[in-house]
């Protein structure tokens, strides 16, 4: 006798865990952020428009390791969480060699700057605070853009970047350091002598060389430069370090204390941690440890254009110049004020994207209200997973029109 197929629920509930069953069928089961004490799966994907067949294909990919050690992935629309899951791996034996092996991503071998040491990477402790790496970049621009919106930070971004310096101190100063603005470091196009596009398992790589040092800033600044300031991308987490210092000097203010109060304490972070160079400059280039429902959260406050709550935190203004495209980046990506641009559909619209080491993703499109969150800790074989979710996911994500969303 011919067996009668599954219905979709059932094969869908065969290949998922308990957790994903859960946020796919909206069944009563328990779901795996209220697990762990988190914010609870608000609503089903279909509830919001969204194909649950190509989302689960997906965790499905992820939960068998076809991308490797990735190690959660969140799903927001309409400000309403409808996937949110974790995928553990033991990462003090992953990395159990290289973590006891100096090399340009151990230069110290103990303590945070260890990025094989299971106590700091990827989650700050043993808790839920994934380190963000290059993400920080653009958490940095937003907070820069809330003490622009307060009139903290007053200084235009035309100012020269050898404002804030004792110039008697910089090397390889030259007509084109003095051209060298805010805004071009915003861009990443500083001008500065800085190829970031080395491995970071590079001994070559300037970021590592920054970090093996005792004063980063110091080491950015006296950078010779390459060309015009302006008009060449070329990435560098030391222009990210500079803005840190820069910070400061413009408001007397710590900018890891400032964002507590002004943007962490507003969106409701409370568990964050933020390394500091070994001088206590805070690491605006890669420093900040989240969880990936605050990190949607940074999205969430650029999709409702600044607003939390109905308060104003960062301007309109801000926010448009910041995802507006100031020169075209690698791999098909424009670069606003460090936000990663991504051209995507046809016609082309742009998705924003924070991006960092290892797996870190940030991704917002704002025709569709939808976000995507993803944390991973696969430092040395980079994959970009934006692009599995722009073409596997958005083409089931279908026209909704949402309510009040939630932070708006």
């Amino acid at each position: 006798m011919q067996k009668r197929p599954p219905s979709q629920s059932a094969r869908l509930a065969a290949l998922l865990p308990l957790a994903l069953v859960t946020a796919l069928t909206g069944s009563n089961m328990v779901d795996a952020a209220a697990t762990r004490g988190a914010d609870p799966i608000h609503a089903t994907p279909a509830a919001l428009g969204i194909d649950a067949a190509p989302l689960a294909a997906l965790d499905a990919d992820l939960a068998s390791a076809k991308f490797p050690l990735v190690d959660s992935l969140l799903v927001m629309r309409c400000g309403e969480v409808v996937f949110d899951r974790r995928y553990p791996h033991n990462y003090a034996a992953t990395y159990d060699k290289e973590a006891h092996t100096k090399g340009p991503l151990n230069a110290r071998l103990t303590g945070r700057y260890n990025y094989f040491d299971p106590a700091w990477h990827p989650y700050y402790h043993g808790s839920d605070e994934h380190t963000m790496q290059s993400v920080s970049k653009t958490v940095t621009s937003a907070i820069i853009g809330i003490a622009i919106t307060q009139g903290k930070f007053k200084a235009p971004l035309s100012t020269p970047v050898l404002h804030y310096f004792d110039e008697g101190k910089v090397k390889n100063l030259d007509a084109r350091k003095r051209r060298m603005t805010l805004r071009d470091l915003l861009t990443m196009t500083s001008g500065l002598d800085w190829n970031e596009d080395l491995p970071y398992d590079d001994t070559s790589n300037p970021s590592d060389l920054m970090e093996a040092t005792d004063d980063w800033v110091q080491f950015v600044i006296d950078r010779p430069m390459k060309d015009e300031p302006g008009t060449v991308f070329a990435y560098s987490s030391g222009a990210t370090e500079l803005l840190a210092y820069i910070f400061k000097r413009e408001t007397g203010m710590d900018i890891e204390r400032y964002a507590h109060s002004h943007l962490f304490e507003p969106l409701g972070i409370h568990d964050y941690h933020w390394k500091r160079t070994p001088l206590g400059v805070v690491d605006t280039e890669g420093g900040l440890y989240l969880r990936a429902e605050d990190l949607a959260k940074i999205g969430l406050l650029y999709l409702n254009d600044g607003l939390w709550k109905g308060q104003r935190v960062i301007s309109s203004d801000w926010i448009k110049e910041s995802l507006t495209p100031r020169i075209d980046a690698e791999e098909g990506f424009k670069y606003g004020y460090q936000w990663w641009l991504l051209p995507h559909g046809e016609p082309a619209r742009l998705a924003w994207a924070a991006r960092g080491m290892g797996g870190q993703r940030l991704l917002v499109f704002p025709e569709d209200h939808l976000i995507v969150v993803s944390t991973a800790w696969h430092i040395l074989n980079e994959a970009s997973l934006e692009f599995d979710v722009v073409r596997r996911l958005l083409p089931g994500v279908h026209a909704h029109q949402c309510g009040p969303q939630a932070g708006s």
